[in-house]
């Protein structure tokens, strides 16, 4: 393993310092603080919009030859812009999670405890591609109480400044530490390096991109990391579904958006309802301009879609292409997921309850849908405000990560005079 270079590693260690002493004020700081530095971000998006779309523009000037999906990652318009501003003024509207009293009770011996939330410290956060991840996170950090160094993609460092901007500004006019949001100053893959060998000065990294950079990141950390693995998504249509509403179900949630975590890569459907309803369903994602990877069963149902293979349905496609498969039951269905699943997000539509619970109580990924798209995995949707990513590890937090989910805890103790016996 290479050194790293000592700009970076110093620029870091700067970068992490500041962070660290802004934390102090950031935990102490009232809801009405927070709120306001939120509320103020929010009108600098607004009024910087066109200075924002222009440095998007750059970004995307200077990609040539993106993937329609990765470019719709990257894009920034007017509506998005809004929607981040909107974001942090609803992110400012929940309730304040930092000294929220998690749990109380009280010993034989009189001692009355309570279990507090607080602000985890300095978090790192590191992602790809998506500038909208800036504004997102920052609020969050900022709400909870933590601060945040973002390291964002080298295509999207234009896009990622501009914002950062805005939040600067409204860090700034609320009386609150700048260095409190923080963005990697250059695109320089050491920085990352940087960031994931900083113990003690960083606390959590948080990956957001793809399996390449979250392999890396949970290879090479030296700091505790909040996993988001593939979102290689399930669309399970049971026999008991209704036609029409597997329909529209499935074209959202493959076609809203492909290049999103939460977008179906596989459509897993029933060989009693496979003859009646998968032609439809290939014609309706057809026309949306889907094309597919299906088993043998399928195929033969509708003739012409090319064999789907093991690493099809291993694949997280990112992009208008759909793996099908039909499967002889609920059993089945969850044995496939459980085979190639990323424990991301999982459907199943059917009209039928025991089946439904069956299903849902069968996954064991973080977020499980009956009746509704993939594409409702999104912090917004569960009424986070925002998300700062999906995690599907095991440890502390699992699917969307809003405020609750950046705080840890720590136990407050009253007593009377009590001593140990």
């Amino acid at each position: 393993m290479n050194a790293m270079p000592p700009d970076a590693t110093q620029a870091l260690e700067i970068a992490a310092r500041a962070a660290r002493a802004a934390t102090s004020a950031l935990a102490a700081a009232p809801r009405a603080v927070k709120d306001e530095a939120l509320l103020l971000a929010a009108a600098a998006l607004r009024e910087r919009e066109a200075q924002i779309i222009a440095a998007n523009a750059e970004d995307i000037a200077a990609a040539p030859g993106l993937s329609p999906a990765f470019r719709d990652r990257l894009l920034l318009n007017a509506a998005r812009i809004e929607a981040m501003a909107k974001g942090l003024e609803e992110v400012a509207a929940l309730r304040d999670p930092v000294g929220r009293v998690l749990a109380e009770w009280q010993r034989p011996n009189g001692l009355r405890f309570q279990r507090v939330a607080q602000p985890l410290g300095v978090i790192g956060m590191i992602f790809e591609s998506r500038p909208n991840v800036t504004a997102d996170a920052a609020a969050l950090c900022l709400k909870s109480g933590n601060a945040v160094i973002l390291r964002g993609g080298s295509e999207s460092l234009r896009s990622a400044t501009a914002i950062h901007a805005c939040m600067v500004q409204g860090l700034k006019l609320a009386g609150l530490p700048e260095a409190a949001v923080q963005v990697a100053p250059s695109a320089d893959r050491a920085f990352v390096g940087a960031m994931l060998r900083a113990s003690g000065l960083i606390d959590l990294i948080i990956p957001r991109g793809g399996k390449g950079l979250v392999t890396r990141v949970l290879e090479e950390a030296r700091v505790p990391v909040l996993a988001h693995a593939e979102g290689l998504c399930h669309t399970y249509i049971h026999a008991g579904a209704d036609h029409a509403m597997a329909r529209a179900v499935l074209a959202n949630a493959k076609m809203r958006r492909t290049g999103v975590c939460g977008a179906t890569e596989t459509l897993l459907i029933d060989a009693a309802i496979a003859p009646a309803l998968l032609p439809a369903l290939i014609a309706d994602l057809r026309a949306l301009g889907c094309d597919f990877r299906a088993d043998e069963a399928a195929r033969a149902i509708v003739p012409g879609l090319k064999p789907a293979t093991d690493e099809d349905y291993a694949t997280e496609w990112l992009d208008a292409i759909l793996s099908v498969k039909v499967v002889a039951g609920v059993d089945e269905a969850l044995s496939h997921i459980r085979r190639f699943g990323s424990e991301h997000t999982e459907a199943i539509i059917t009209e039928d309850a025991r089946a439904a619970q069956q299903f849902l109580d069968g996954i064991s990924s973080a977020v499980g849908l009956w009746n509704a798209s993939t594409q409702f995995c999104d912090g917004s949707e569960f009424g986070f405000g925002a998300e700062i990513g999906i995690a599907t590890g095991r440890l502390h937090a699992r699917g969307p990560v809003g405020l609750e989910q950046l705080c840890t805890y720590r136990y407050k103790i009253f007593g009377t005079g009590q001593v140990r016996p």
